[in-house]
């Protein structure tokens, strides 16, 4: 009886296990991503004329092979939908014509199908009762089989198969192909008659498509985009313009092709053309927000509100800088990105596109975007990944690029096997008010360039790659022994900015300092000693861009800081906020005046006025206030450790892969809720603390701590701040 009932129960778990199942669209891992990214890359307009990126762009492979092993307890029909040419092998026994189903027999089976699609993804969709096209399939780019003289197959032994890779597309008419992000109306909050035109004010920075309504006569229009008034009203130097003409059109409504990034349009049109008015279609990828922060001050709730607009603009297919200007991914800013938004989307799949996209394919000629930082930042990027998701078949996926990306930094180190700016390589560090050298090795370069290194090793260690693991252990060793006797300097009490033919130079910039610290690659002592003599010291080169202001604020959240970068917050954000910023910049200078603040690259109005870089602050509240952030992949063990950085009282949520972190504190209480894993919150407290449930174990004089299991039940601690 026993032995029926758990044969009874594995059936019906076998069946419910079917049932879960779903087919969706599958093809070879990363070139989706190349493909689409190839599309979204290629849609900058400066003033109409077409403006592509100046690195490497690949492409999709245009012949692969998707194979799966069946074991079949009896016949089964399977539906096949193809993006592409193709034919079907069962058992290596080719099937005549290109059939759309297909029956396979009882038992074991081997299911080819070849794809070549030259100017979309090759894909497939297949659909059974068992039997489901999903990311246990194979796939491969070669198959490395050739018949002989004698008609024998050969062996395919040698041929590197990869698993399918597969978004969302998951009927059969959904074709990846034909992707599109969402759209929806949005009207104009006001429109002002000009002298030749009209100005249209949509309220607030956002992106999409311009809609003439009853659009009608005979004649040109033109329209003018911009992120400030200014802009649009210079019809001259704006970034993004359209142009068309209407013939002899009836009145119908008039969608302009081509999104754009603005608040402002400055409409004008021939005397014989006219409209009733202008709204939008707002183009966006639907995105929940699933973290969140609110605290006593009013203006930091603003900051973090704008500061998530910002990303939900610059989140699209892919993470990109700025929606106006550039449009292209950027492995610098998309690190912050993807750090941001796993504190306010946790769309890990964006994610997963967005590094796939930045590495591309081999050969490796150049750094990723060309900027030897920004291969670094790629890296880091990965492993980041796993810590935050638990994913860990991203990287096996990668991990073979990963080998070839290092192998060509290692091939351009010097014999100190340190990197230096060779031809070709961009050095760009930040955009800076001032000089920085950029000759000979670079503090900031050497520190970014270990931690890559550490990073290469931990995941040669996942993937089961031994050797390489001892590799990159040692070369990082080697390299960490090196950077305090290159770049420490005494009497300055920090990193110098560089160091030129063995010699080190005078100046002091904040960049390896703050990242030394960040990467705990400074004692205590030079930690403290480098937030004042650097981090804190006015006389030091400041920094007026969100991208670096990120990491000087961490640094500076990492030595305990919160109250001064609250402060900072406030200071900076805040600044553009009273400027009537309704998404934040590439670059602020608090000193520069009018509109002084739009220019950028020698032009009036080169700057981005939403950039993903800006957003930080949603990293800062929910990692250093709120205090949550993994200490094991996936958030299976995590930390706690709230900071009320001045502030009254914080609440918030951290999301995690399946669930969050709640927290909330003032000067007497927190309370924590956990919806997955374990982990201790950790705080400070002036007398014996207590809890609703769990024991308070005393770490110090005033530090305690409580295990906090993810079980959704909230833990309630009085103390004494």
């Amino acid at each position: 009886m026993k032995r029926n009932f758990i044969l009874i129960l594995l059936i019906v778990l076998s069946v419910s296990s079917m049932k879960a199942q779903k087919a969706t669209w599958i093809w070879y891992p990363g070139d989706y991503e190349i493909w689409l990214g190839n599309n979204m890359n290629n849609n900058r307009t400066e003033r109409g004329a077409f403006f592509p990126p100046f690195w490497k762009m690949d492409s999709h492979y245009v012949l692969v092979e998707f194979s799966k092993k069946l074991n079949l307890f009896k016949p089964e029909e399977i539906t096949i939908a193809v993006e592409g040419r193709y034919n079907v092998k069962l058992d290596g026994k080719l099937l005549f014509g290109a059939p759309k189903t297909l029956i396979i027999p009882e038992g074991k089976h081997s299911l080819n199908i070849k794809v070549h699609n030259q100017a979309t993804v090759p894909a497939i969709y297949v659909s059974g009762k068992t039997i489901f096209s999903d990311q246990s399939w194979k796939v491969t780019y070669e198959d490395k089989e050739w018949i002989d003289e004698s008609g024998k197959a050969s062996d395919t032994s040698a041929t590197t198969y990869m698993d399918a890779a597969s978004w969302n597309f998951n009927d059969p008419s959904q074709l990846p192909s034909q992707f599109k992000l969402h759209t929806e109306p949005a009207n104009a909050v006001s429109s002002t008659p000009q002298t030749q035109g009209v100005l249209v004010d949509f309220g607030k920075e956002t992106f999409g498509y311009i809609k003439l309504e009853q659009l009608k006569g005979n004649g040109k229009v033109n329209i003018f985009y911009g992120e400030s008034k200014e802009e649009a009203m210079s019809t001259g130097s704006c970034e993004t313009l359209d142009r068309f003409e209407v013939n002899n059109a009836e009145a119908k409504d008039y969608t302009v092709q081509g999104s754009k990034a603005f608040r402002y349009v400055y409409i004008v049109t021939d005397p014989g053309v006219s409209f009733a008015k202008a709204s939008m279609l707002y183009e966006s990828l639907p995105e929940t927000y699933r973290g969140s922060f609110r605290c006593s001050d009013p203006e930091i709730n603003k900051i973090w509100d704008v500061a998530a607009y910002t990303m939900h603009l610059t989140t699209r297919e892919f993470f990109i800088d700025g929606i106006k200007r550039d449009r292209w991914v950027w492995s610098g800013d998309a690190i912050q990105s993807y750090l941001m938004n796993y504190y306010l989307f946790f769309d890990s799949h964006t994610v997963g596109r967005t590094i796939n996209l930045l590495r591309g394919k081999d050969p490796v000629t150049s750094h990723i975007n060309t900027i030897m930082d920004y291969t670094f930042y790629w890296f880091l990027s990965v492993y980041d990944y796993y810590l935050y998701t638990g994913d860990r078949h991203l990287i096996e996926q990668l991990y073979p690029k990963m080998a070839t990306m290092m192998d060509y930094v290692l091939g351009r180190t010097n014999k100190d096997g340190m990197v230096e700016g060779m031809t070709g390589d961009w050095v760009f560090v930040d955009w800076a008010d001032g000089y920085m050298d950029k000759h000979g090795e670079l503090s900031f370069e050497q520190i970014l360039f270990c931690k890559s290194l550490e990073t290469m090793a931990v995941c040669a260690d996942l993937t089961g790659n031994k050797e390489d693991k001892a590799k990159y252990d040692k070369l990082a060793t080697s390299l960490k022994s090196k950077l305090e006797p290159a770049f420490w300097n005494n009497e300055k009490q920090g990193f110098v900015h560089n160091r030129l033919n063995g010699k080190q130079s005078e100046q002091v910039t904040r960049y390896a300092n703050m990242f030394g610290i960040l990467f705990d690659y400074l004692n205590n002592q030079k930690k403290q000693a480098v937030k004042k003599s650097v981090i804190l010291n006015n006389s030091i080169m400041k920094i007026s861009t969100p991208y670096m202001r990120f990491y000087e604020l961490e640094s500076l959240c990492a030595l305990g800081e919160q109250t001064n970068v609250t402060k900072e917050i406030k200071d900076y954000w805040g600044g553009m906020l009273k400027l009537g910023a309704t998404s934040f910049w590439e670059k602020y200078n608090p000193e520069d005046k009018g509109s002084k603040h739009y220019e950028m690259y020698g032009r009036p109005f080169g700057k981005s006025l939403c950039h993903a870089w800006g957003s930080s602050p949603i990293y800062l509240l929910g990692k250093y206030y709120l205090g949550v952030k993994p200490l094991k992949p996936g958030y299976s063990e995590f930390a706690i450790n709230p900071s009320l950085g001045g502030l009254k009282w914080i609440e918030g949520t951290v999301p995690t892969p399946k669930g969050g972190v709640h927290v909330y504190m003032d000067k007497k209480t927190i309370k924590v809720k956990a919806g997955e894993g374990r982990g201790y919150l950790t705080f400070k407290s002036k007398s014996k603390p207590k809890a609703s449930t769990g024991v308070v174990e005393k770490l110090s004089n005033d530090e305690y701590r409580i295990l906090i299991e993810g079980n959704n039940a909230e833990v309630t601690v009085n103390y004494r701040n």
